[in-house]
């Protein structure tokens, strides 16, 4: 629903969806941005090629979301559509929020312009109201209440243990993201989640460990929303390149002691940038070299505006290893052009080798790659 981009069934709907149900997946992973609360949507968009791209809209739809009621509109939007609503009566969801779920960058304490004119809000009681529609529109265990942290783990027997993470609840402002020492304004994942993923990791005696962060690691996320100062930076990376700042000692000091540790097999997975590609990490390109080599995958959108490749921060090494658009696409295709994708993982039950693998909105296999467990 991103971008504008809502319900045409004339172009088939939420498409993705039945794509991925027929693949037959064990569970799948949500990366956030499951609704675009702060993205009403137009009756009627022009598409490029003259023909006209029609939204099912409704009231909740027509107007950006802050209410709970409006909010609980949004993800309700959803199940209209029939693939998503036959994907979710057979695959599990394991969910995590992103952006979009609020506002577009939002972070706590943020004020944004309020539903009623000349007004503001803090955007943290919109976070509320919106983690409380999300539990009450998607599966959480029972002990995952209202106060529980959306960050948690997930157990699939000897050969993968899945972390989700949440790198929108406990994060700073952001900023100019170029601190050099870690602090209360470097804060990203917390030190409460750090410590929790850290003991998890290390308690691990699952062959793969899969980190679900929904914002990429060297991927550069500029935050360009309207008021906030030049130079500001959404995820992780700060694109300055050499040794760690800001938020990425965050990620330096959770590499590091992986290393440590040897805990092995640890696999990220992403998503956020209306993209999907393959990075392979390695300290022997890096600035900071206190990690084991490792690869991220990055999936999207499901059903959003396709936007052009970003640039990669080269402070912990990273290959660009596959790309599903060039640089230059033109922004926010629409998903009539079909550039939709997705993850899949699939790990062998003798071998334990785990395949990843990037797919289209067709379901065809754009890129691959074996990984061999290490012992």
């Amino acid at each position: 629903m991103g971008q504008g981009w809502g319900i045409d069934p004339a172009y088939g709907g939420l498409a993705l969806y039945e794509t991925m149900r027929r693949t037959e997946p064990d569970f799948f992973v949500h990366m956030g941005d499951q609704i675009y609360a702060d993205n009403p949507l137009a009756a009627e968009v022009a598409l490029a090629d003259g023909s006209v791209w029609r939204n099912l809209v409704t009231p909740t739809k027509a107007r950006p979301a802050q209410t709970l009621d409006e909010l609980r509109g949004n993800f309700a939007y959803n199940l209209l559509d029939a693939h998503k609503r036959r994907f979710a009566a057979e695959v599990p969801f394991l969910v995590q929020w992103d952006d979009h779920e609020v506002r577009n960058n939002w972070f706590p304490g943020q004020l944004v312009p309020a539903d009623t004119p000349g007004g503001s809000i803090d955007v943290s009681l919109i976070a509320a109201r919106a983690r409380r529609a999300m539990l009450e529109y998607c599966p959480f265990r029972e002990a995952e209440g209202a106060a529980a942290p959306l960050y948690r783990s997930f157990s699939y027997g000897p050969s993968l243990d899945v972390f989700l993470l949440d790198a929108r609840s406990h994060r700073a402002s952001n900023g100019p993201n170029d601190e050099p020492r870690s602090g209360p304004r470097t804060a990203f994942y917390g030190d409460a989640q750090l410590a929790w993923l850290e003991r998890g990791l290390a308690a691990s005696r699952a062959t793969w460990k899969v980190v679900a962060c929904e914002m990429p690691l060297s991927l550069v996320v500029r935050d360009r929303n309207p008021g906030i100062p030049e130079g500001w930076y959404e995820a992780l990376a700060n694109a300055r390149g050499g040794a760690p700042l800001g938020r990425e000692l965050e990620l330096a000091r959770l590499l590091s002691f992986v290393r440590r540790r040897e805990i092995r097999n640890l696999v990220w997975i992403a998503a956020d940038v209306h993209y999907a590609c393959a990075i392979h990490y390695d300290p022997a390109r890096a600035a900071f070299r206190e990690f084991a080599p490792f690869w991220e995958f990055v999936a999207g959108p499901l059903h959003a505006g396709t936007f052009g490749l970003g640039e990669l921060d080269p402070s912990f090494g990273p290959e660009l290893r596959f790309a599903s658009v060039p640089r230059d696409l033109a922004p926010n295709r629409p998903p009539s052009e079909g550039l939709q994708f997705f993850g899949l993982a699939e790990v062998d039950g003798a071998s334990e080798e785990l395949t990843v693998s990037i797919h289209d909105r067709a379901g065809a296999r754009l890129f691959a790659v074996r990984l061999p467990p290490e012992r």
